[in-house]
Formats: C-alpha cells, structure tokens, sequence
C-alpha cells in the first residue's frame, strides 16, 4: 500500500500525484476510474469527450474532508489515463455523426444516400467497439476485486461495464440520476446513442431487474410507453411529480425514503451530470430546465449510505467544459460530484 504518511491531505493537489492528488498507483488502489473520452452520437452539443481530461485538472481543487464518509480517499483512488485512439475515433466517428445528424434535420433518408447510410453503419460498428472496449477493460478490473466507476464522455459510454457487472451479479438495478429518460430505440439510427443507453441495457442485460429514474423532465412518447409497460422494471420518479409534491408540503427526506425504498440490495448508480439544475452544468450537452442542487443529491447518497445497501459500480457522464464558456463551473461541479460517488462507493 502507498505509504500516505508523508502526504499532507491539507495541502496543495500536485499534478504529479494521480486524481484528487493522491497518490497512490493502479496496484495500490481500492477504486480505479475508467476514463471514456466519447462523445459520437450527441445530439445537441459535443465538449464531453474532454470531461475526463477537465475533471481531473478540477479534482485537484477538491479538499479531501468528506463528512459523510470521513478518510473515504485513504482506501485509495486511481483514475487510469485516458487511450488517445479512442478519443481520436471519437473525433472521426462525432464528424461523420453530424453529417447524419444534419441530413436528417433537413428531411433526408439516409437509406437513399449510400454515403452516409455507409457512414451510420461506420458509427454503429464504433459503437460497438467502444461497447466491448470497455466490457474488457471493467472485466479485467472487477477480475483484480477492484471497485471500479467510470466517467465519461457522453451517456453511452457505460453499457461495457454494465455488462462486465451482469456476469458478476446476477441480480442488481440502477439508479438513473438524469434529465432524460434514455429509453429510445436507436435514436436517430445510432444502436449505442445516448439517448438509447437504458434501453440497450434493459433489452441485453435481464441480470439488470430494475431501473430507478430520478429527475426525468425530458423524455418522448415512446419513452413513457416502456416506462408505463414495463411491469415494474421501470419505476420513474419524474422532475415534475417531485417539484409538484414539494411545493405541496412533501420534503425531499419524504421522496427519498421512497427513492431508496423502490432499489433493491445491489446498486449500480448512473449519474448524467444534466440531472442537475443546468445552471450547475450549463456546458453540458443537453441542459434542461430544472433538476437537483447539489446538495439534494448528496442527500440522497447519504440516505442510500444509511440504508446499508450495496453500491457495486458508478458512472458519471455528459460533464463538458466544450467551447461554449471559457470560465465553466461544469468541470467543477463533476469533479466535487466524482469525490462523493468515490467515497460512497468504497464506505
């Protein structure tokens, strides 16, 4: 184990240290983080390619004091370098995606143009490597009794490692903090959109027996259909129902008692940074109106802490400092965001 009585966690994050400063190696760590620098099928806005690279130059700005899970970072987190081929397939496959994406918008068929219906199946086949770049990375980790989370890139970026933790749990849910419900069916012809990451797991992977949603406020008919026909595999906790209850006397302690309650023993989170009030992530690639403080948040984490349940994987995802803002506070908040689902995971 590192040898941490030398290093000062009062201190200043130095850069030759790993995330959050700390210092310890892949070997030495309990938690490893798996950075996906992806972003090929966003529909609005790219930049989450570089949220791994933005949080981690922000995490350094993070104090290690955690209240809720006191010398949580001495069990030792370790974030893996990012692959630079997979970021720079990323950036071929974002152009040919928007190409598509532009022919769509204007009211192109993709089957009667052979260029970029070639194009869709190029993106498709990426995804799927990126799907099984990650399977074998998670695997091989979880293999090695690592504790593993993964930060993204854009939402689809997880589904690999959802599927490295179905062949070592057989039975476990998510819980899906997110502004979008991430249920349709290859949305504009990308199989591993990430508007589809839910429906890709929930249809692959039946070792998944329940998704929680919390925050929903943007989703389409065919979303509500899966949700609604879902036989409880769905239980939705909508953005509106909770602000509705709230401004009627319910507290937040009230909604997530319930949120909790509604998870069984093992938990994976899924953490789309846009679940929060975009005014917190304002870069990100698809904000909208309303969402989580911070804190609420944090709450809700704590309340899963004291339930005793088992938190068995995580990913955070969508945090983008783009181009849109040169003083952006989105890799802040995902940095301090990332701390807290490190700590919970290995309490």
């Amino acid at each position: 184990m590192s040898d941490i009585a030398n290093f000062d966690p009062n201190s200043i994050g130095l850069r030759s240290n790993n995330i959050f400063g700390l210092p310890f190696s892949e070997d030495e760590a309990a938690l490893v983080l798996l950075p996906v620098p992806w972003e090929v099928t966003v529909s609005y806005r790219p930049g989450t390619a570089k949220g791994p690279e933005k949080i981690f130059n922000a995490a350094l700005q993070v104090d290690l004091y955690d209240p809720d899970v006191v010398d949580g970072w001495k069990k030792g987190f370790y974030m893996m370098p990012a692959d630079r081929n997979i970021r720079s397939k990323s950036d071929y496959l974002r152009q040919c995606a928007e190409l598509v994406i532009s022919n769509m918008a204007e009211g192109g068929d993709i089957t009667q143009n052979k260029h970029l219906s070639e194009k869709l199946k190029e993106i498709n086949e990426g995804g799927k490597m990126l799907c099984d770049w990650v399977y074998e990375i998670t695997k091989e980790l979880l293999a090695e009794k690592k504790k593993v989370g993964l930060i993204g890139g854009d939402h689809s970026t997880p589904l690999g490692f959802i599927k490295a933790l179905s062949e070592v749990h057989d039975d476990f849910c998510i819980l899906q903090i997110d502004a979008h419900a991430d249920l349709r069916v290859a949305y504009e012809g990308f199989t591993y959109s990430h508007a589809s990451i839910m429906y890709n797991v929930l249809q692959q992977l039946p070792q998944v027996k329940k998704l929680v949603q919390v925050g929903i406020r943007d989703y389409c008919d065919e979303e509500l259909d899966m949700i609604e026909n879902s036989n409880g595999r769905i239980h939705t906790f909508f953005d509106r129902d909770i602000k509705s209850r709230q401004y009627e006397g319910a507290t937040w302690k009230d909604i997530c008692t319930e949120i909790v309650a509604a998870l069984p023993e093992k938990i994976y989170i899924s953490f789309d940074i846009d679940g929060l009030d975009p005014k917190l992530c304002p870069n990100t690639g698809t904000p909208v109106p309303g969402g989580f403080e911070a804190e609420q948040i944090f709450y809700l984490f704590r309340m899963l802490l004291a339930s005793g349940k088992q938190i068995i994987g995580f990913d955070l995802n969508e945090v983008s400092s783009g181009d849109h803002s040169k003083d952006s506070i989105d890799a802040i908040v995902g940095a301090r965001m990332l701390f807290k689902l490190c700590n919970i995971m290995v309490a």
